[in-house]
């Protein structure tokens, strides 16, 4: 309750609602995007998506938080972030015409990737701009509160877009030409926050000071950032198993993912009826995340019970089992025992992904934890589409795949036992 009168006083400054209607703008668009493209790529009735389209459109979707992510301060330093939020939305718009010109052709082609690749590089770089100028439009303990408002209020208008915009589709028709009504609603809310950035004065969001050294050497400083990550990690054992903790139970949940998808679409429903297969990944989605918050819930309570290490090894253990599960509902089509596995998962990557970030937090020095968690990043992000690939090479079209999914189950089953025994005595 203690919050609500610090978000009144929020709302009523001028810029700080211009920078979060950027923001809210902004994702809800986001969320029409990524809306058509799954409903291209993914869920079109139109085409019977295989395991390298789903890999190929994750990894599309992942690398741009992967690649990206540690070099956007740089330029953020260096140009003014009000001019960085009105260009790069209306930059974004204009790259997202390539992706309607490929739905409308019917052609998942190389232009696709890169377009769709760049549109999210791109929104990746505007998250970074805006998280950057909120101190120039909120100051001192209110920046708590707007530093939790905004993210989460972002996420919550993405979610909300995406939904919308799969109404939006049907009401156009469904198939691809549902998707281009989604892209070209896209395209206005880019516009929109492009325009609702033009507001500001041109310096109003920083920075305050000009940096003086060249582009290369900032580039260059990235690169040394993210080796000294590697060398802090190298230092402290505990943090280093930690982050390992989470990369292989990223791979586990790239596998149920993958495979999820193309048991929806091409076994539990057939191949045209794209819709109900949609629907029912939703409803997964739903359990993977109700599962999560339950996590996020629990895992402070039970970890001062009985220890980090422990809560973290029988999370994953658990998941093993979730793998089996999974693998019996890939076996014999079983949609309640999916949603079982798929709660199972969830559940253990968010207990794992709180543990983890709190070891790290405490073993690693500050002055090189933001390095750290930005290699810890990339490396989750490359775990999943790892994931994602083995059922690309491994599982058929069906998606029914028990030895993979069990063998993975098997994999999350050692890596409890490692954690268990290599982290009891040094974690508490």
């Amino acid at each position: 309750m203690r919050a609500l009168p610090v978000v009144r006083s929020l709302l009523h400054r001028k810029d700080f609602r211009a920078l979060y209607s950027t923001r809210l703008v902004g994702q809800f668009g986001d969320g029409f995007f990524q809306a058509a493209l799954a409903s291209f790529v993914l869920f079109s009735p139109e085409r019977e998506p295989n395991a390298a389209a789903i890999a190929v459109a994750f990894g599309i979707l992942l690398l741009p938080y992967s690649l990206i992510g540690p070099f956007a301060g740089v330029f953020l330093d260096r140009w003014m972030r009000r001019n960085i939020l009105v260009r790069a939305n209306l930059l974004k718009a204009l790259i997202t015409v390539p992706v309607i010109a490929a739905v409308l052709s019917g052609s998942e082609t190389v232009i696709l990737g890169i377009s769709v690749l760049a549109v999210l590089g791109v929104g990746r770089f505007i998250l970074a701009g805006l998280s950057a100028s909120l101190p120039h439009v909120v100051t001192g303990k209110e920046l708590i509160t707007a530093n939790a408002l905004t993210p989460t209020s972002g996420t919550i208008a993405f979610v909300v877009g995406a939904t919308t915009g799969l109404g939006i589709r049907e009401v156009f028709g469904g198939g691809d030409s549902g998707s281009v009504a989604l892209l070209l609603f896209s395209v206005g809310t880019f516009i929109s926050a492009a325009f609702i950035a033009r507001t500001f004065a041109v310096n109003a969001l920083g920075p305050n000071h000009q940096l003086k050294y060249s582009m290369v050497d900032s580039l260059r400083g990235v690169t040394g950032d993210l080796v000294s990550g590697v060398r802090s990690l190298n230092s402290h054992r505990d943090a280093a198993r930690a982050l390992l903790l989470v990369a292989f139970n990223r791979i586990s949940f790239g596998v149920i993912t993958a495979g999820a998808l193309l048991l929806l679409r091409n076994t539990f429903h057939q191949s045209s009826n794209a819709n109900a297969a949609l629907a029912d990944f939703a409803i997964l989605s739903g359990f993977a995340a109700t599962a999560a918050l339950t996590a996020a819930i629990l895992t402070p309570w039970v970890t001062r019970k009985i220890g980090i290490p422990h809560w973290s090894a029988l999370a994953v253990a658990q998941a093993s089992i979730g793998m089996v599960v999974f693998a019996f509902a890939a076996t014999n089509q079983n949609l309640p025992l999916l949603l079982l596995a798929g709660f199972s998962l969830g559940f253990a990557g968010q207990a794992v992904k709180v543990c983890s970030d709190t070891v790290i937090q405490r073993k690693i020095p500050d002055e090189s934890l933001g390095r750290v968690f930005s290699l810890f990043d990339m490396i989750v992000n490359v775990a999943l589409v790892s994931g994602i690939i083995l059922v690309a090479l491994l599982a058929p079209v069906t998606g029914v795949a028990p030895i993979l999914y069990i063998a993975v189950g098997v994999l999350l089953a050692l890596t409890s036992f490692w954690y268990w025994n290599t982290g009891r005595k040094s974690i508490q």
